[in-house]
């Protein structure tokens, strides 16, 4: 039985609803791809026909949502410091914070020693393999990682 409260109480429970996140990569992937505009739906498709040539990074959450970032056989630096080749701008993030290598066929995610961490399903890393789909975290930002199929 749930109590009720009393007709006077000042205060109310609000029930806020939570976001329904997709525990599949592929899944949530989808998901946000099919909320883009056709032009971004269509650079989308052709990185994952590119066969692991190259990939791209989003900005799934955080300042500058939606901004993407082509990266290449050459790799792509993350951090505060404005040369970076994903500049995020936020005092969370490290100047020299993380950075994303091509090794072989894959893309490979390397934390810098970075102060506050880079995260993968709320758990600290220092190395991953990326598959297309993965959403890591470093600082406020939550990034979007698209790759070949």
């Amino acid at each position: 039985m749930v109590a009720q409260a009393p007709k006077n109480e000042a205060t109310t429970t609000l029930h806020l609803n939570l976001r329904q996140v997709s525990q599949s990569p592929s899944n949530k992937l989808e998901e946000i791809i099919a909320g883009l505009p056709a032009e971004d739906r269509e650079v989308i498709s052709a990185i994952q026909g590119s066969n692991s040539g190259k990939s791209m990074v989003i900005i799934a959450r955080g300042s500058n949502k939606g901004s993407r970032f082509l990266i290449t056989s050459d790799g792509a630096s993350i951090g505060r410091a404005s040369q970076s080749d994903i500049f995020l701008d936020d005092i969370t993030v490290s100047r020299v914070h993380a950075k994303i290598a091509k090794i072989g066929n894959d893309f490979v995610l390397t934390d810098a020693g970075s102060l506050n961490g880079t995260y993968f399903e709320n758990d600290a890393l220092t190395e991953r393999i990326l598959v297309s789909g993965d959403e890591f975290q470093i600082g406020k930002f939550h990034l979007l990682f698209i790759g070949s199929k």
